[in-house]
């Protein structure tokens, strides 16, 4: 059993922002654990700019916020960086259990911060019926596909929900050549931000359809079509207002869920409505000397927030080590 003072559990811009804020209040021993072999998490196929603006003061792209950080956490001697690292066990006494090329190992700090960020909502999660065919893709996962793997998911798309990451996948696709045939939104207005609707819809003349659900995807092999109709104040159907749009690609950008299925193992109290800790103060849990910070604490719209928020679980797991001390 390996000791530390200070684990942390993710290497994208929370993980990061948290272990440099907690060795700069005094921390000197900081296990930085990512499952990814690069730092900077979700920012790294976020190529577009948008980041920094309250940080940095600057506008920066994903890429470039997230090599501010690894910059700064690299030039740090006390902080060890273990990639490919992926984290498959949390006790209670925050006994931390990880897999990495070498094999199995087992870490026992004085404070813990989880830094895991968020998953996508998928389709099965938003109950729609029809066929399985391929070419339905969660928003993130056809980010990453283009932007880091330089693959075109499909060329006749159709995107559920108007979540940020939708938004800006709508704008990628037609930059790429595809054709959005619509976006796709329940409620009467977007869940996005204004400059995204703005830069990625209305600047591209990206149809957008409030109001509007998805009764089925058809298609055998692949996504060959998908059946739309109007809701009322109620979320249910209007007849007669059903309408078929063919396309071979289907992407769900429904929104985000906290990751934190391992600090629920390790028996933290979770709000089962929202995936978070249970939480009088921000960034604590209900198991003394664990943290969770970032978008695993809570789903924040601008990683400016997310740095401002991690750098406060540095700060509190940093007193709570002297504490224990």
């Amino acid at each position: 059993m390996n000791k530390r003072d200070l684990v942390v559990v993710g290497g994208g811009p929370a993980g990061m922002a948290a272990a440099v804020a907690a060795h700069e209040n005094g921390v000197k021993d900081i296990l930085l654990v990512e499952r990814d072999q690069y730092l900077g998490g979700i920012l790294n196929q976020c190529i577009h700019t948008g980041f920094g603006l309250d940080y940095f003061k600057e506008l920066l792209t994903g890429p470039e916020y997230a090599d501010r950080f690894i910059k700064k956490i690299r030039a740090i001697p006390d902080i060890e960086i273990s990639l490919r690292s992926f984290v498959v066990r949390l006790a209670g006494d925050r006994t931390v259990t990880y897999l990495k090329p070498g094999g199995m190992f087992h870490v026992r700090p004085k404070a813990l911060i989880m830094a895991t960020g968020c998953r996508e909502r998928t389709r099965e999660m938003i109950h729609i019926p029809g066929t399985r065919p391929a070419g339905i893709f969660s928003a993130g996962l056809a980010q990453k596909l283009i932007n880091i793997e330089g693959l075109l998911p499909g060329k006749e798309v159709v995107i559920i929900g108007s979540g940020d990451i939708g938004l800006i996948m709508a704008r990628r696709f037609t930059l790429e050549g595809a054709k959005v045939k619509a976006i796709l939104e329940i409620q009467p207005a977007t869940r996005g931000l204004a400059r995204n609707v703005v830069q990625c819809v209305e600047d591209f003349d990206i149809p957008i359809y409030f109001n509007h659900k998805v009764l089925k995807i058809g298609g055998r092999d692949r996504v060959e079509k998908v059946t739309v109709a109007k809701v009322d104040a109620a979320m249910k159907e209007v007849p007669g207002t059903e309408v078929v749009i063919d396309c071979d690609t289907v992407l769900v950008s429904v929104g985000l869920i906290p990751e934190n299925e391992m600090i629920e193992m390790a028996g933290v109290d979770i709000d089962k409505r929202t995936n978070s800790p249970v939480s009088k103060e921000v960034n604590t849990t209900s198991i003394p000397g664990i943290f969770v910070c970032g978008n695993s604490f809570k789903v924040y719209d601008y990683v400016d927030s997310v740095t401002a928020d991690s750098e406060l679980a540095g700060r509190l797991a940093a007193e709570y080590i002297r504490g224990r001390a």
